[in-house]
């Protein structure tokens, strides 16, 4: 039986409060902040990973060059600590319980009610592999395996993607229909295409399905110029 359901949280605009001043802690500061959260850092001394993340993010970082301090938690939607000080480790763990918080300890699943996979990201598309905290390098290591699988033209695959979808929305396409054009779709050489860095022909490619499946498709979308789509049309 699995103890963990994984799922994907919308941080942007939340607080996040990452207690640490080592390596991990600057890579949790970069990654919440890629994705759009209000990060505050908190710790005494910044590794040299640390200091160069603060200077690359600036004003978006909430800084705190001190110990942890109960009322830390304050107004934070996800805490994360790397500590391994056991006062400071049930400090932070008896605040983020009292406040209901989403909480993880790096390195102590038993002090955490989330953990993180390892993550491959190709936006908007991500791969997470997780063994549940059994051993986080064989999840390292199947997800570097990955990356050697789905090249970096997902990404513009996926945005593409996203692109016709929203013209087949708009035109009145049924879902049934919807559904057989992305069957084509995504086993056409479009990917391909896009791997060998010729967009024009893959934009042409999918431009000629979308009229198979009824689509005016305006020049813009040929072009390159559809506008932005939001990737959340993509959930799947």
């Amino acid at each position: 039986m699995p103890n963990y359901y994984p799922i994907m949280l919308d941080v942007r605009g939340r607080r996040v409060v990452v207690i640490g001043g080592d390596r991990i802690a600057a890579e949790k500061v970069q990654a919440f902040a890629a994705c759009g959260a209000q990060v505050c850092v908190i710790a005494p001394a910044w590794c040299v990973e640390l200091e160069q993340v603060a200077q690359e993010l600036g004003g978006q970082l909430e800084t705190r060059r001190r110990p942890y301090q109960p009322g830390d938690l304050e107004g934070a939607f996800v805490v994360i600590a790397t500590t391994r000080k056991p006062e400071l480790v049930e400090a932070v763990w008896s605040e983020a319980q009292q406040r209901g918080q989403l909480l993880n300890i790096v390195d102590l699943p038993e002090r955490c009610n989330f953990i993180t996979p390892s993550i491959l990201r190709r936006d908007p598309l991500t791969v997470a592999v997780s063994t549940e905290g059994v051993s986080p390098g064989l999840a390292k290591l199947i997800r570097q395996e990955l990356e050697q699988h789905f090249s970096r033209a997902y990404g513009a695959f996926l945005r593409l993607a996203a692109e016709a979808r929203a013209l087949l929305r708009t035109q009145g396409v049924t879902y049934e229909r919807r559904d057989a054009f992305f069957q084509e779709f995504y086993r056409s050489p479009v990917l391909a295409r896009l791997e060998e860095g010729a967009e024009a022909e893959a934009r042409a490619l999918t431009a000629e399905l979308l009229r198979q499946y009824g689509v005016e498709v305006p020049r813009s979308f040929e072009e390159g110029g559809a506008g932005a789509v939001d990737e959340r049309s993509l959930a799947s």
